[in-house]
């Protein structure tokens, strides 16, 4: 018996190829792409450890968990490390990162997030990356969930490496991801020695034996369901629009933030200004005394029934990671998530989980505010 997900055709080179030069299009650039058979962390550690080295300095701008981590690769790739710390409720600055490349000169690579959808702000990027431009310094971008969600632009940034994954404003499966490498990036890749070569971390493995041999063999057994996923995201974005899709993101971040701020009852968005927060997901500050982790069990309880056998939707709602799983809830609504019903369904759950603590709150203003902020 024959499986559609199973029995596949092999998937030939030139398809991959062809892929990757979808993924080119969609960020606007002219520089190698290689789609990359994981999930996204798979390019970001590779990127990082390829680039850094003993003797290099890098600027890492930490405005959430990611660049904590990118903080700990480039250490451990033995590069001397420059922190870019800044408040989770707010982003960086290009006056920022310049004070900190005017006094620490050595720095030869930046590594900064786009979006983070962990904490929800977004940086700009635009602006950091003409700092980083004049300064000479190689440039690093995790564009994962900005992509699809807000305009990305790499090659007019100045970006060296930019990351991304299908897993959040795409709409597709978490184990795909792709980066394009600028030829600095590649030059400084095979001038250091400790890059990782032989490696599934290593991006030159991608450039010697893939690219520079005129894509004609992989490397390795592509990964069938994902990369015809990917491909399938890539349909969906262009069905809709890359304007489109980024319109509605932004549109469900508005929504949000308005709902929330009607709504009452003590939630109030974490990232203070709305030009700082991102579109791929709104973070919320829960009133003291309320704990984010049993407000959003509460507020996925609370759900309206519906589908097969009465079972609650899934609301695409968590409470904060690690420290801050006791104050922050995330409204993930990115990808099919980005809609006018899910902002609404999201609204209403909080607001009864709010209620159902003693606390006042105003669910019809609340959605009528989304309504009206919807754009």
């Amino acid at each position: 018996m024959t499986h559609p997900l199973l029995d596949l055709a092999p998937l030939t080179a030139d398809r991959f190829a062809a892929i990757e030069r979808r993924v080119a299009a969609l960020l606007g650039t002219g520089h190698d792409v290689v789609v990359t058979q994981g999930e996204a962390l798979l390019p970001l550690e590779g990127g990082i450890r390829s680039g850094a080295r003993p003797g290099s300095t890098a600027l890492n701008v930490i405005t959430g968990p990611y660049g904590q981590t990118f903080g700990d690769w480039l250490r451990d790739c033995g590069a001397t490390v420059v922190d870019l710390e800044v408040p989770f409720h707010t982003a960086a600055t290009a006056e920022q990162v310049a004070g900190a490349l005017e006094r620490h000169p050595e720095i030869d690579f930046v590594s900064l997030v786009h979006a983070e959808a962990a904490t929800g702000n977004t940086n700009p990027v635009a602006e950091i990356g003409e700092v980083v431009r004049a300064h000479g310094a190689l440039f690093y971008l995790d564009a994962v969930a900005s992509i699809g969600a807000e305009p990305v632009l790499p090659d007019a940034w100045g970006v060296d490496l930019c990351i991304i994954g299908a897993q959040k404003a795409m709409g597709g499966p978490a184990g795909v991801s792709a980066v394009s490498v600028s030829p600095r990036a590649w030059e400084r890749f095979a001038a250091n020695p400790a890059a990782p070569r032989r490696s599934y971390l290593s991006l030159l493995d991608w450039k010697e034996r893939w690219i520079d041999g005129g894509r004609r063999a992989l490397l390795h057994a592509p990964a069938q369901l994902e990369m015809l996923a990917l491909e399938a995201c890539l349909d969906r974005i262009d069905a809709e629009g890359l304007d489109a899709l980024t319109a509605r993101h932004a549109s469900a971040a508005a929504a949000t933030r308005a709902g929330v701020l009607a709504l009452g009852g003590g939630l109030e968005p974490y990232v203070h200004e709305a030009r700082e927060a991102a579109p791929v997901a709104t973070t919320l500050r829960t009133p003291a005394g309320v704990d984010a982790s049993l407000l959003v069990a509460a507020a996925l309880e609370a759900a309206p029934a519906s589908g097969p056998g009465g079972a609650a939707p899934a609301l695409p709602l968590a409470a904060g990671g690690g420290a801050l799983a006791a104050e922050m809830v995330r409204v993930n609504h990115y990808g099919p998530a980005a809609t006018p019903g899910t902002v609404r369904a999201c609204l209403t759950a909080l607001g009864a989980a709010l209620a159902a603590t003693g606390r006042e709150v105003d669910t019809d203003a609340a959605l009528r505010a989304a309504a009206e902020a919807w754009r």
